[in-house]
């Protein structure tokens, strides 16, 4: 019976071919690259993603769909690496490199000052982060510019409307330059200024009355350019803009976020109020700094005088982070100083009921090397 069924032999074709992996897909990928094959480049990094998905895949396919012009899939890979290594600096640069070619310039801003952050010495990362800086204060510029012009126009509409010379001026009018117009008077006035004469039919020229007014009881100060006018413009709006925040669900989220309201502790507080202590061991992953540390321990410091239990929520969460140990035995000299100072300042026990008590005294011992003194956790 065993004759009449021919099974073909597997194990001859596992020989002969070995099965693909993630790493040998990835190396193909990488030479693909270089012969500047980029669609079979895309190919074999997706084949990598798809058996083991890795920030580097994730990465270099964006990188691949970037030389194709293909910028929204190359944000979004970029997007992906980050989920999965928000400290990525590479998928940050080429992030920014898609979200320009988007012209999401002021993503791609938060992207460059953040990668600055974590690398300030890669010449890179500062030359990318010069040139959207540059970039955005045109666009802003550009804008801030229309803008006055178009306002300029409407003020010469409303002069054209009004006659302005039906009464001339007569005695302490004619020498005064307070009177207050009306905006379209002004408008009007200065476009006949310019032309030399007013329209009027009392042979009194606005243009004289300015400019005795302007030599009887001032010197001209001087000018400012629409073109400065229009930077300011956009240097408020970048800053108004920047503090426009959300609950984070990154570190780089909320980093952003933080630097954006540094200013500004109370929308800190209630940045730090909106997100779940629970969320914060998944959220900073192995991202957390000790400077972020120290900032984020102050502000917890600040909401634990109105509510012991989220503090010590929050204090107990963050001990969670990964690497939090190390960050804690890594802390500079001026960190520790700052870290018991807040510490023995703020967190008051006569405010917290027995079992944050004890939660505090556990918690001491992780925060602040050499701990407490019992009698600070008497109750009175």
């Amino acid at each position: 019976m065993g004759g009449r069924y021919n099974r073909p032999n597997y194990s001859t074709y596992l020989n002969d071919e070995p099965m693909p992996d993630a790493a040998s897909e990835k190396e193909q990928g990488n030479e693909y690259f270089k012969q500047k094959k980029f669609a079979e480049a895309i190919e074999c990094y997706s084949r990598s993603i798809a058996l083991s998905p890795t920030a580097v895949s994730f990465a270099n396919r964006a990188m691949a769909y970037l030389k194709l012009r293909r910028f929204e899939e190359a944000e979004n890979d970029c997007t992906e690496a980050l989920n999965l290594d928000d400290r990525y600096v590479k998928a940050y640069s080429r992030r920014i490199t898609a979200r320009k070619g988007l012209g999401k310039l002021k993503e791609a801003m938060d992207d460059a000052e953040f990668a600055v952050s974590v690398d300030a010495n890669n010449p890179e990362l500062r030359k990318q982060y010069s040139e959207i800086k540059a970039l955005l204060m045109e666009k802003m510029s550009k804008r801030s510019s229309v803008q006055a012009k178009h306002t300029i126009s409407e003020f010469d509409k409303a002069g054209d409307r009004k006659d302005i010379t039906s009464h001339p001026p007569t005695g302490p009018q004619k020498d005064s330059f307070m009177e207050v117009d009306s905006p379209g008077r002004a408008a009007a006035g200065i476009r006949e200024f310019a032309g030399g004469a007013s329209k009027g039919g009392s042979g009194v020229s606005l243009k004289d009355n300015m400019l005795q007014s302007r030599d009887a009881k001032q010197k001209p100060g001087p000018e400012i350019s629409v073109q400065d006018l229009a930077s300011r413009a956009a240097s408020r709006y970048i800053s108004s803009t920047v503090k426009s925040v959300k609950t984070p669900k990154t570190a780089y989220d909320f980093e952003v976020s933080w630097r954006a309201i540094s200013d500004d502790p109370a929308q800190q507080i209630q940045l730090l109020k909106s997100i779940p202590p629970e969320s914060l061991p998944e959220i900073f992953k192995n991202a957390l700094s000790s400077a972020f540390l120290i900032d984020i321990v102050k502000c917890t410091a600040s909401i634990f005088r109105d509510d012991v239990a989220l503090a010590v929520n929050i204090l107990d969460n963050l001990t969670k982070v990964s690497r939090f140990d190390l960050i804690i035995m890594c802390l500079s000299p001026m960190h520790k100083s700052e870290l018991r100072k807040v510490w023995g300042q703020t967190f008051l026990v006569e405010t917290a009921s027995r079992d944050q008590v004890e939660a505090l005294k556990r918690l001491q011992a992780k925060y602040v090397q050499g701990g407490w003194h019992d009698d600070m956790f008497a109750l009175s």
